[in-house]
Order: C-alpha cells, then sequence, then structure tokens
C-alpha cells in the first residue's frame, strides 16, 4: 500500500489486547497508527520498530476530556487527519451484582462508558470539522455479554449495552453529507490479557452454592484451561475488523466469533418469540381524546 492511500488509525487501549493487536495489524497493512495508553513507555520497544512517520505514541487517559481532544490534535499534528478510530480502552470487575462495590460499578462506566463517549464525540466533531474531506469510521469495541447476559458481568455489560445505545442514537443524528460510519463490535471470548487482567470481588455470601450460575462462571474464572467452548485467536480477529473497516456500508452491530454469533442468533430467536406472543397486548393502547 503507498503511503497516499494509507489511512490514520486512532486507537484507544493500546497497551494490550485488542488495542495493541489492532495497532500491529494496520501497521502490518501499511496504515499509520496513532497508538494512545495512559503509559507509553510500556510500547517503547514495540514503537522502536517503526518510524515516526507510521507510529505515534500517544499519553490519553479516555476519562480525561482534555486528553482525549489533545490527542486527536497530536493526530492531526503528526498525520493530518484520522481516517478510523477503534474506541478499545476498558476494564471489568467480575462479581455478583449485589457483590460489586459502588466505586467499581461506577470506575466501569467512568471507562467503558463515559470515556468512550468523550472519545465518539470528539471523533464525530474530528470527521465532521478536521478532516478534509469530511469523514471517518468510528468503531467501538463493545462486548457480545449484551446478548448473553453472563453472569458475574452485570455492571460490565450495562456499561457496554449504554455504548451501543449511544453509538445506535449517534449513528442517526449526523448528517450523511459528513460521511461518517459507526460499528459496535460484540466479541466473543478471544485469548488475550484482558481476562486475565479482570478483578474479581470476593463472592458474596448468598451466592455460595455452588449450583448457582454464578458460581459456575467463578469456577471457569479459576480454572480457564476447562472452559466449555472454543477461545478465538485475536491476530484473526483483528484481521477481520481490518477487513470491515475497507466496507463501504459496514454493519451498525458485528458480532466476533462463533461464540457472539450464537449469542445474538439465540437472543434474536427469543426476541422474535416475545414480540409474537405479547404483540397483541398492545394493539388496544392507542390514547383517544
Amino acid at each position: 500500500m503507498s503511503s497516499s492511500s494509507s489511512r490514520v488509525w486512532l486507537i484507544t487501549g493500546t497497551s494490550t489486547g485488542f488495542g495493541l493487536q489492532m495497532a500491529r495489524c494496520a501497521l502490518a497493512h501499511g496504515d499509520k497508527v496513532v497508538a494512545t495508553l495512559r503509559k507509553p513507555d510500556t510500547l517503547a520497544d514495540f514503537a522502536s520498530k517503526y518510524p515516526a512517520s507510521q507510529l505515534l505514541l500517544v499519553k490519553l487517559d479516555v476519562t480525561n476530556k482534555q486528553e482525549v481532544k489533545d490527542a486527536f490534535q497530536k493526530a492531526k499534528d503528526a498525520f493530518g487527519r484520522v481516517d478510523v478510530v477503534f474506541n478499545n480502552a476498558g476494564f471489568m470487575v467480575a462479581g455478583e451484582a449485589e457483590a460489586i462495590p459502588d466505586d467499581s460499578a461506577r470506575k466501569m462506566f467512568d471507562t467503558n462508558f463515559w470515556g468512550a463517549a468523550q472519545v465518539s464525540q470528539e471523533a464525530v466533531r474530528f470527521f465532521r470539522e478536521e478532516n478534509s474531506p469530511q469523514g471517518g469510521y468510528l468503531i467501538q469495541n463493545s462486548a457480545s455479554s449484551i446478548f448473553a447476559n453472563i453472569p458475574l458481568m452485570a455492571f460490565y455489560t450495562a456499561s457496554k449495552c449504554a455504548l451501543e445505545g449511544l453509538t445506535a442514537t449517534l449513528s442517526k443524528e449526523v448528517s450523511p453529507s459528513w460521511n461518517i460510519k459507526f460499528t459496535s463490535v460484540e466479541p466473543g471470548a478471544f485469548v488475550t490479557e484482558f481476562m486475565n487482567n479482570v478483578e474479581r470481588t470476593p463472592q458474596h455470601p448468598a451466592y455460595t452454592d455452588p449450583s448457582l450460575p454464578t458460581a459456575v462462571m467463578r469456577e471457569m474464572y479459576a480454572h480457564p484451561e476447562n472452559l466449555p467452548f472454543e477461545l478465538n485467536d485475536p491476530a484473526k480477529g483483528v484481521e477481520k475488523l481490518f477487513e470491515l473497516s475497507r466496507l463501504p456500508n459496514p454493519p451498525l452491530q458485528f458480532p466476533l466469533g462463533r461464540d457472539a454469533v450464537k449469542f445474538l442468533s439465540d437472543a434474536t430467536a427469543e426476541h422474535a418469540k416475545i414480540v409474537e406472543g405479547y404483540s397483541s397486548w398492545s394493539s388496544d393502547l392507542v390514547y383517544k381524546k
């Protein structure tokens, strides 16, 4: 790919996992990358493998609105524009909904939702007002747990549901003339550092029965080698995301991984069953003056 046809990616949360894999993938395809993370020094060795004309490391805590604005400005100063934003920064505290401390739940929302929302707002503004010609692609790293409602992930899943609601609504608010595209990617279980870094709260005393779904999930976390499903390859996953970024009309939602596809398929079938069974309950609710 020639430098004239290469695109510029801004990726949040590139220290590990999907963010770092996506940065590697985009760079391997000849694109330019603004890799943002809270501690850029951790990627010093990685950055040394690429010229400054292709890779820029930027300090960014997505919960800091000024740092979000500064990151986009540094991207413009270095490369002139931003074509793709991969909104990836996030973390999870796992535990029964009753066991998650308030401060932990709020920190998840501060990063997974409010931080991602700030990046989204600045991305849309930048695509519209800074890029010439106008346009860009915002890819949100969501979660397939929004379909599966996996035990121990209540507040994490809630933060991702909030982000998906924001993204879907935002996609309907922007003018088509701005040429801005949106996708919420809903990954299944991938072999990344993300799961190893999950903080787990002590078990709530009301949920110690080993037959309860939460207890079963805790056992899976303790022994991931015994997981009863396939794990996905992150290097292959980001290649699919790169292909997605090339589509002229990408989908608003994109399950990634056979497990994620099944979660969405099952949820869709369940929703269709509810509509079929209960739609008549709403047939006589029209307000009449």
